[in-house]
């Protein structure tokens, strides 16, 4: 049994990892390194354990979470290979015997990460993992929908030598991250739905701590007439149905080329139709439940209302599916859609997509930058100037020639607009949890 904790218990967690944050910043980093590689070792030892756990939580299917967790070691990698030289001293100015003018960097302190249920290892890892490396104290509250598996991470980075009282798992739901934002932090990371995230930048504002949001997303794809369109049509169903539609990057906006249109709508929906739904511990299913339940099937079940109204066609599903074990929807295919639509202007989180039919460019860079959104965008076709053209004008924090739904340990993850603020992964991933020191060194005379 869970319980959730209370403005008193969150408080004491609080004054643990404050007390707990000056003793952790001067454990030699290497001995921080050896802590996060035996986590690492940890999770793919218990590997289908934990998927199990990940799987019976959120509805994610079987193999989905095992893809999870066996791309967690790659970014965890990245962490431990990249840290120390990130936080290296950087000389920027030296007259020799006279001035040295350095860059050191230093921990924010004390910070909290507010998780998300959708990539639990992924999402994060991206946080507390850096936010540990650089000497902060991380107080983690996962999402209310995936407890057991934060309170996994938690005793598996505890038993892989990280002090309690410097990663403390804190549990519950909304609430619960108001008793947070009520102590003295000096950074929140958090990751959700725009509307939560503004809230949260609300709270914060008059602490002045660090606040970095990684928000949702409506991101679009382009698709060239001169693709190979069975091999885009594969790529961008999977971009837009993998993990049932339920992720931050999840494809939410087709724009294809008049000349392949309909050629391309047929290899989409044949795609779409070849995909197994049902129990997501069984290793066949590819479509899950989703996480959380009548709430998103009333989202989905607005949008299809509203695009069928304004004359959208539907080329499958449509509707909720009779499964066992929780809140199914069939993966779902428009066509003929517009953007009076909230199908293509407002975040779905789930399985569904709309393809709509473009005679140009710049008129697909026009509906791209058409959303108050901005995370991913990619453009399909051949020529790789062509797409550059396009997506250095396009509003998104990372751009996908030929690929979509992507994230790399190696480049910077951020969004603009109502995609937050702020990036983790790379080298700023690591530098986020860091202030700067700026060092004036002058030798006496």
């Amino acid at each position: 049994m869970v319980t959730e904790d209370s403005l008193e218990q969150v408080h004491q967690k609080f004054l643990n990892a404050k007390s707990a944050q000056g003793a952790w910043r001067e454990v030699p980093l290497q001995k921080k390194l050896q802590a996060v590689k035996k986590f690492s070792d940890l999770v793919e030892d218990r590997k289908e354990k934990l998927a199990k756990i990940l799987t019976e939580e959120m509805g994610k299917p079987i193999t989905q979470s095992r893809n999870e967790l066996n791309g967690l070691k790659g970014r965890i990698d990245f962490f431990l290979e990249n840290t120390e030289k990130t936080l290296y001293p950087e000389t920027v100015f030296s007259e020799e015997k006279k001035l040295e003018e350095v860059i050191t960097h230093e921990p924010l302190g004390v910070i909290s990460n507010i998780s998300a249920w959708n990539y639990p290892y992924f999402v994060g890892s991206n946080v507390f993992i850096p936010a540990l490396l650089t000497g902060n104290t991380v107080l983690y509250k996962p999402s209310e929908f995936a407890t057991l598996t934060g309170l996994a991470i938690a005793d598996l980075l505890h038993e892989a030598g990280v002090p309690k009282d410097v990663f403390i798992p804190v549990v519950g739901a909304g609430k619960t991250g108001q008793y947070l934002l009520q102590q003295k932090l000096n950074g929140i990371f958090f990751t959700g739905s725009y509307a939560t995230g503004k809230k949260i930048s609300e709270m914060a504002a008059p602490q002045l701590m660090k606040v970095q949001l990684e928000l949702g997303g409506k991101d679009p794809v382009y698709v060239c007439e001169d693709v190979d369109v069975a091999s885009a049509a594969a790529g961008t169903a999977d971009g837009a149905m993998y993990n049932t539609g339920q992720s931050c990057c999840s494809v939410e906006r087709i724009y294809v080329q008049e000349k392949i249109y309909l050629k391309f709508l047929d290899a989409f929906v044949e795609t779409v139709k070849g995909f197994s739904m049902g129990d997501p511990m069984d290793e066949k299913t590819y479509i899950g439940r989703l996480t959380r339940g009548e709430l998103q099937i009333e989202v989905l079940e607005k949008q299809v209302q509203d695009a069928l109204s304004k004359g959208a066609k539907l080329l499958t599903g449509g509707k909720r599916a009779q499964r066992k074990g929780g809140a199914f929807f069939e993966p779902t295919v428009f066509s003929d859609v517009n953007h009076t639509m909230e199908l293509m202007r407002e975040e779905s989180f789930g399985p569904i997509i709309g393809i709509q039919k473009v005679a140009s460019d710049e008129q697909a860079l026009a509906l791209m930058n058409d959303t108050e959104y901005g995370l991913t965008a990619s453009v399909y076709c051949k020529d790789p100037e062509r797409a550059r053209k396009i997506l250095e004008k396009v509003h998104a924090g990372s751009a996908y020639w030929n690929c979509c739904d992507r994230v790399s340990p190696r480049l910077p993850w951020s969004g603009r607009g109502h995609s937050g603020i702020g990036s983790t992964l790379s080298k700023l991933g690591i530098l986020t949890f860091t202030q700067p020191k700026a060092w004036h060194r002058r030798y006496p005379t």
